[in-house]
């Protein structure tokens, strides 16, 4: 048996299981293991261990499962199959003390981290255990109650509402009280919210400016703090006061106005605490891409990215997350199954002028469909220019390379100087949580608060909803939103949802932003699509055409995953979703 001791190199997520299985006869008594700050900092340590990274789950495996992208042959959710993905995103095969990112699923993960949690807190109240600061203890504290509020999070935001278990359950303890009922995914994320406010109150800004943070300086930037306490409080608020979540609960598809204000009290304090202390703040758009990027073994995140996922092998970037986006003519390990963006989707990026290519004065030419597009698509999007025609290296065959048209450059930079080598060192990662999102979600719950819209602010924050939504515009060099789409609330929402398609594009929000909503099952989100195109004798595009690949099969079950129902069989008072 070994204890595990907080790395003071770093941040190394570190396997703790011994403190939860150790054998009789072990020399390492509970006070070895809980009973300074270190010792007990490498137990919470596991936590973090359990974190996914969403794209490396196996040797590459879909992580996208709305209208964003499309692969050679149908996925699985399209076709309205939601049992398949299991494997290698959700569930099965999982081992939350491995240090291997393909070993790593959100059920078993997450479970595995809320009884660690529930251990932590405990073990922190038990007289005469823990000696240390109060401000140690703070810290520890706190980070046990974010992860369990977001470990919560990240099994609701697919399955829907669980009991939320605050205490360390006995083996042998009777199960069929109501204390273990499911609950709704709103009495949920209400309970979540009790913890990432819990949390948010003892937290340090960052761990570089607080006591117990100086032996690891430098190496901080992933410890849990206020910061990400509270942007989760506010995305708990804000999720259970979507229309989706609010149907389930009252029957009312509709935002829940009182929700949405404390989620807007939640983003406005982290906005504000943002502003005071710099400590996160947007990229610049000549930086935007180290949010998902970087050379030379750096890591992402720069200083917008709150929250992202633990790293455990650098070199698992090349295999899974480049591996699975690039053209196969590069040599990598896509063959001709490369995960590429959908036609329809492309749609969302706006004109230059900043104008949605359906308005009228955009200046859109179906035609001539990739010129004059607003700076982001340039930066996210390989399009024609690749041998991407009818015909062409990466359109011919059965089973093209790419089946629409496009790659999508958000983790994989192609460029002429992009080789297997230099991708071996690229770091490439999809954010938890970053300002941007702050800002979008800050805009939407002001919008649909009481007394809200797009001119409303918090009472803790100056900004209003449009003010918000302009800086995530004015950073990707876009003017302000133009008035006509300031109205009223519902033309600014269509604007919301379309500047989060395009600013947070394939990094896993969609599909819980289309749910959420319930747009889901809605006809305009269905259908996915690839452009055709010829090479003209001058060299350029002739006969654009959009061809319909295939249209979602989606219903109102599939707002929620089905449970495994080796889980579902085992007690009366877990049922299954319903549908499934």
């Amino acid at each position: 048996m070994s204890v595990c001791l907080i790395l003071l190199s770093g941040i190394s997520m570190i396997s703790c299981e011994d403190y939860l299985d150790k054998s009789p006869d072990s020399d390492i008594s509970e006070k070895d293991a809980f009973g300074s700050f270190n010792s007990f900092q490498g137990f919470i340590e596991q936590m973090y261990n359990c974190i996914q990274d969403p794209d490396k789950g196996g040797a590459w495996n879909r992580c996208l499962f709305a209208d964003e992208t499309l692969g050679p042959s149908p996925y699985p959710f399209d076709q309205g199959n939601y049992w398949s993905n299991e494997t290698y995103f959700f569930g099965h095969a999982a081992s939350p003390t491995s240090l291997n990112s393909r070993d790593k699923r959100i059920w078993e993960n997450a479970w595995y981290a809320i009884r660690v949690a529930n251990l932590a807190l405990a073990k922190l109240e038990e007289d005469g255990l823990f000696s240390g600061t109060e401000e140690e203890k703070n810290h520890l504290k706190g980070q046990a109650l974010f992860f369990r509020g977001w470990f919560y999070f990240e099994i609701c935001r697919f399955w829907g509402g669980m009991p939320y278990i605050q205490k360390v359950i006995d083996p042998v303890e009777d199960m069929f009280s109501e204390e273990y009922s499911r609950l709704n995914f709103k009495e949920t994320a209400l309970k979540m919210a009790e913890d990432f406010r819990a949390a948010a109150d003892i937290l340090p800004n960052h761990w570089d400016f607080s006591e117990p943070g100086q032996a690891t300086k430098g190496h901080n930037r992933d410890r849990i703090n206020k910061f990400h306490a509270l942007g989760y409080l506010g995305k708990a608020y804000l999720f259970a006061a979507s229309p989706m979540i609010n149907e389930e609960a009252t029957g009312n598809s509709s935002f829940d106005p009182e929700l949405c204000a404390k989620a807007a009290q939640a983003f406005g304090e982290l906005l504000q605490l943002a502003d005071e202390t710099g400590i996160y703040k947007m990229q610049t758009w000549e930086t935007w891409t180290d949010c998902f990027w970087r050379w030379n073994y750096e890591r992402p995140g720069g200083t917008e990215c709150i929250m992202m996922p633990t790293i455990y092998d650098r070199s698992r970037v090349r295999w899974s997350t480049t591996g699975g986006m690039v053209p196969s003519s590069i040599g990598m390990n896509s063959g001709s199954s490369a995960d590429v963006p959908t036609h329809n989707y492309i749609k969302n990026y706006a004109m230059a002028n900043g104008l949605p290519i359906d308005d009228p004065a955009s200046g859109y030419d179906p035609n001539d469909p990739w010129t004059n597009r607003e700076p982001r698509f340039y930066k996210d999007i390989l399009y024609d220019g690749c041998q991407l025609y009818n015909g062409g290296r990466h359109r011919n065959g059965i089973n093209p390379a790419s089946a629409t048209g496009y790659y999508y450059l958000r983790y994989a930079p192609l460029g002429k100087d992009f080789t297997v080598s230099k991708a071996e060192q690229l770091q490439a990662y999809k954010p938890y949580l970053r300002l941007a999102d702050i800002y979008l979600m800050y805009a939407e719950a002001l919008n649909f608060s009481s007394g809200g819209g797009p001119n409303a602010n918090a009472s803790n924050y100056s900004l209003t909803a449009v003010g918000a939504l302009n800086i995530v515009r004015n950073r990707a060099q876009l003017p302000n939103l133009a008035e006509k789409y300031c109205a009223n609330k519902d033309v600014f929402f269509e604007e919301i949802i379309r500047e989060r398609a395009v600013e947070l594009a394939f990094e896993g929000q969609r599909f819980d932003d289309l749910r959420r909503w319930n747009r889901n099952y809605d006809s305009r989100y269905l259908e996915k699509t690839a452009v055709d195109f010829d090479r003209g004798s001058d060299g350029k595009p002739i006969n654009i055409r959009e061809r319909l690949v295939i249209k979602r099969a989606v219903e109102q079950k599939h707002n929620w995953l089905p449970i495994q129902t080796k889980y579902t069989t085992q007690y009366s008072g877990f049922p299954q979703n319903p549908g499934w």
